[in-house]
């Protein structure tokens, strides 16, 4: 779970949707993205995401795309 602004708690399985639809929006796929399923099972009140593996060309376009941002500096936090 995590808190929002708003004060909603959203479940990880939202997270994991959301982050996969902005890993979209920018050209990046991760293959394995998911919830951690002993993290999820056990007494943790926050799962685990799994990024997961991906190949080099998967690897590089993340890196591209974290790396513009980095260029904005604090903009946006």
């Amino acid at each position: 779970m995590e808190l929002l602004s708003n004060g909603r708690l959203q479940s990880t399985e939202e997270i994991v949707v959301r982050l996969r639809a902005a890993l979209k929006e920018v050209g990046v796929a991760l293959p394995s993205l998911g919830v951690d399923p002993v993290s999820e099972a056990g007494g943790e009140p926050f799962a685990l995401v799994v990024l997961g593996r991906c190949n080099v060309r998967t690897a590089t376009r993340l890196a591209a795309v974290l790396e513009g941002l980095a260029v904005g500096g604090d903009e946006g936090a």
